[in-house]
């Protein structure tokens, strides 16, 4: 077995025979964090409602940025080889997307942002060369923290995680956004934002 295939082998999976298949992506590089924590009653929700999921980890990948290749394979994949080869698949295979990061400089976190910048791959085989076909059938969420108290930087995170549902043909359904929290775990003081969380992932399930 590989590193990679021994790394995702490791990643949180649970109900494998369950219908729904609900993909949680993690930015934070703080494991144990405020993020990760409300990623995992999200995901929680979800399992308790009937659902397959998984939990990936981006800080624990090997991955560049998007190098913005003059060529490109066309199918939608990137042709550099790294971690990000087995995200893809995923992403494909997945009912139910839930995306999670922190708020760093009044956007997304460094992790997730490289994560989405290695999609223009897949909109240029949708939109540009028109290869991949609109499928319309995914649903997303997003869970978002930040230590201040700016609405502005939610929604600027908002407007990219929107554009990379849309360019994923995932709809945007759901969005958790916890203001004021800074502390490692200090989400745990807030018990009805948990619970927001969990119940996220449940609804998630329930419309599909």
């Amino acid at each position: 077995m590989s590193k990679l295939q021994d790394l995702f082998s490791k990643v949180y999976k649970k109900g494998k025979n369950k219908s729904v298949y609900v993909l949680g992506i993690l930015g934070s590089p703080r494991a144990g964090g405020n993020t990760d924590l409300l990623l995992d009653k999200a995901l929680e929700g979800a399992q308790g409602a009937g659902a397959r999921t998984e939990k990936i980890i981006l800080n624990e990948l090997t991955f560049s940025p998007c190098q913005e290749c003059a060529e490109v394979i066309g199918d939608g994949t990137c042709k550099i080889e790294d971690d990000m080869r087995v995200i893809y698949p995923k992403i494909t295979e997945a009912d139910v997307l839930i995306l999670a990061s922190p708020i760093f400089f009044g956007s997304l976190s460094a992790q997730t942002k490289m994560m989405i910048d290695r999609f223009q791959c897949h909109w240029q085989a949708k939109v540009a060369s028109k290869n991949i076909k609109a499928a319309n059938d995914k649903s997303g969420a997003f869970i978002c923290v930040e230590a201040s108290q700016k609405k502005a930087f939610f929604e600027n995170a908002r407007s990219i995680v929107k554009n990379f549902f849309s360019t994923l043909d995932t709809e945007y359904k759901q969005q958790l956004f916890c203001p004021g929290i800074d502390e490692k775990a200090g989400i745990l003081n807030f018990p009805d934002l948990l619970e927001k969380a969990q119940a996220l992932g449940q609804s998630l399930v329930r419309v599909k």
